[in-house]
């Protein structure tokens, strides 16, 4: 029978790809389960969106995002043996999100999210994303990862949620949404 648990993290450690071993609450450990998090949200959304393109977009950056965690999870000397996000990446959430804001409304203000369950979806990993991109960002300062297309992709990857969030509201009828502040 297949064992779906390993024991090796009862100590409170956790593997590297590499040699090494981290405690389960370091600053990497931090961001890599803040990127799956994220992963899992936006799996979340992929099963409730309703615009035809949005699945296929949120499929790629899910399998991104995974990348993005190897690197993560790989010791100095093999980071680069993991790197998969560059700006090819980055360039393509951004033409992505300039696509979809020429189909969306935009709001004039901060807005209040539960217009629709896929957009939601889409707002709550737009937030868990941030927080990676906030630990992403730490890792960066102290020096423990050294691409930097990491860090822009995540920026990025907030922004294309939102747009996202917009068009799926709409794609569920809701042409104008809830704005933060009631008028």
């Amino acid at each position: 029978m297949t064992k779906f648990y390993t024991q090796t993290g009862d100590d409170g450690y956790t593997g590297l790809l590499g040699e090494g071993r981290l405690p389960k609450n370091a600053p990497r450990m931090e961001a890599i389960g803040d990127l799956d998090e994220a992963t899992a949200a936006l799996g979340m959304a992929r099963a409730a969106c309703q615009h035809p393109q949005t699945a296929e977009i949120l499929m790629a950056i899910q399998r991104d995002l995974y990348n993005l965690m190897s690197e993560i999870a790989a010791t100095p000397e093999n980071a680069a043996r993991f790197r998969k996000i560059s700006t090819q990446q980055v360039i393509w959430l951004e033409e992505w999100t300039d696509t979809i804001s020429l189909q969306v409304s935009l709001p004039k203000d901060f807005i209040l999210p539960g217009d629709s369950l896929p957009g939601a979806s889409l707002a709550m990993a737009r937030t868990i994303v941030r927080r990676a991109e906030r630990r992403v960002a730490g890792l960066l300062h102290l020096a423990e990862i050294e691409n930097p297309q990491l860090l822009r992709y995540l920026n990025r990857l907030s922004s294309l949620c939102f747009v996202l969030e917009l068009q799926e509201n709409q794609a569920a009828g809701k042409s104008l949404p809830t704005l933060a502040k009631k008028e």
